[in-house]
């Protein structure tokens, strides 16, 4: 288990990078700008940083260049994620005294896997691209009775729009022995839990394609879907009234991000033991 820094300004995209350090088992400290980042970075003693690129205030390249100028933190890894990838930003990142560069939105295995080079005990040689990343859970160790599944292959349909928070989920639910359905909205959503099988669904409730509220309704409203287990899982609608109105139209739970993946995996398996 390594120490690991994040330093990122957007709330949900740091929320998610903590989401994914947490469930391959490091523990995490953050920071919302490049200053604040240094000055935990002076605090922590991180074993590695990750590094958006835009930041408020001096950008990541400045982060880069007064990192690797510290004695004490200059051989630190620094790893550079951004959504904004160009020709060239590679070059300039390693070039500013970034160690590895990826454009977001990052594929949650692969970077993992990439990432594990950079970190304490790691092989001198970095495995091969094709190299399978870890999948044993949270801590990379098996999982305990009460994180897995119940049972092995129940199904999961996951329903959001970010393409990030779909990626992030997967590298959880898979491991802990879920297989996996993925929509990006309620008439996909439908769509495939009338065709295939489903034993849970987890959705977003602000969505671009129709709200995970109205998902909800059409589901209860379906006598064949109406006692599918439904799980919101959302970072917006944090507001009580929202709350209320899930609850009412009969969701299962309704929780709120940021949630540690034990809490999520929990819950999940909660919904999905028999009584």
């Amino acid at each position: 288990m390594a120490r690991i820094l994040v330093i990122e300004d957007n709330v949900i995209n740091l929320e998610l990078m903590n989401y994914l350090l947490h469930a391959w088992g490091h523990e995490t400290a953050d920071a919302v700008d490049g200053e604040a980042g240094l000055a935990q970075a002076q605090r922590e003693r991180p074993d590695l940083i990750v590094c958006d690129i835009q930041l408020p205030g001096i950008d990541g390249y400045e982060v880069a260049r007064r990192l690797k100028a510290e004695p004490s933190l200059a051989g630190v890894p620094l790893i550079a994620v951004t959504a904004y990838a160009m020709v060239g930003d590679r070059d300039r990142a390693l070039q500013a005294g970034f160690d590895g560069h990826f454009a977001k939105p990052i594929d949650p295995a692969a970077f993992m896997a990439a990432l594990a080079q950079f970190l304490p005990g790691a092989s001198a040689a970095p495995p091969a691209p094709s190299a399978a990343p870890p999948a044993q859970g949270l801590d990379q160790q098996p999982l305990p009775p009460s994180l897995r599944a119940p049972a092995p292959g129940l199904v999961v349909l996951m329903v959001d729009d970010t393409e990030a928070n779909l990626s992030f989920k997967l590298s959880l639910l898979e491991p802990a022995g879920y297989s996996v359905l993925t929509a990006r909205g309620g008439v996909e959503a439908l769509a495939l839990a009338r065709s295939q099988r489903v034993d849970l669904i987890l959705a977003d409730v602000v969505m671009a394609g129709g709200s995970g509220f109205e998902l909800l309704a059409a589901v209860r409203a379906d006598p064949a879907l109406r006692s599918l287990p439904f799980v919101f899982l959302t970072a917006t609608a944090r507001d009580d009234g929202s709350r209320e109105r899930g609850l009412s139209l009969g969701a299962d739970a309704y929780l709120l991000r940021p949630i540690e993946p034990e809490g999520l995996l929990t819950e999940l398996r909660l919904r999905l033991t028999p009584r």
